[in-house]
């Protein structure tokens, strides 16, 4: 069982075969229900994170995982790649192989916020054409909001970056939509300083629609969201890690 082995003896194969062993119809169903592409097992992402506690971080191992093209894989490459040492090409092959939405924007998103490229790519990323691209460029800037001290952060440059989603957002890509509203969420609830920015933001921009694939999943209410996260106070709390 995957249980008894070590980070130095786990290969791609032997997690493949793994992977297939937990898959589960039913969850595959539910996740390409939600926009997942063949070849993908269904495995849980509790599964996922019982084999990530055996390896750990290996960068190596992670681009292997990735370039599986299996959905199931890709996710678990997200969960134990190595972010020191991701570099700009190996981020771009991520993105641009990432062919829905929990790649894009959380695989890929997590792994690029957490790695030293962040904002950079983030911002290089929304400016893209291609939807998926797009889409994880937002969320990796929500990301970044999230972790990096005020500090650190081009506080000016992110108030552009809210003008600009107040202009664009109801025109842009459904994905996209969906991302921008989360970093307006992102930025009034990790910078304190620029939370009545984020309110004024999401008033301007109303209700955002987009398309949840028929599924249950709602788009989150600015204003609530962040109001929500001020009450149990979280406003200002910088994360260590986006990751999960």
């Amino acid at each position: 069982m995957m249980q008894t082995l070590d980070s130095k003896t786990i290969t791609v194969d032997a997690i493949m075969d793994e992977l297939k062993a937990k898959g589960n119809e039913s969850y595959k169903k539910i996740f390409i229900k939600h926009g997942a592409k063949e070849p993908l097992y269904g495995v849980k992402v509790e599964d996922l994170k019982r084999i990530q506690r055996n390896i750990k971080k290996d960068y190596d191992l992670a681009m292997e995982l990735y370039r599986t093209g299996n959905s199931d894989a890709m996710y678990l490459a997200g969960l134990v790649a190595d972010e020191r040492k991701m570099r700009r090409k190996d981020l771009n092959e991520w993105v641009k192989a990432a062919n829905w939405y929990m790649l894009s924007e959380y695989t890929v998103a997590w792994i690029a916020a957490e790695s030293t490229h962040g904002w950079e790519m983030g911002t290089e990323w929304i400016d893209n054409k291609q939807e998926n691209i797009a889409a994880a460029g937002w969320s990796t800037l929500s990301h970044c909001v999230s972790m990096t001290t005020d500090d650190k952060l081009n506080l000016k440059q992110i108030e552009l970056l809210l003008k600009r989603i107040v202009k664009d957002i109801h025109e842009s890509q459904n994905r996209v939509r969906y991302t921008m509203n989360g970093f307006v969420i992102a930025v009034g609830t990790y910078i304190p300083s620029l939370k009545a920015k984020a309110l004024e933001a999401g008033k301007a921009i109303g209700k955002v629609n987009v398309d949840m694939g028929g599924t249950a999943c709602k788009v989150p209410d600015v204003a609530e969201y962040i109001e929500k996260n001020a009450t149990r106070a979280k406003v200002g709390f910088k994360k260590k890690t986006v990751r999960c």
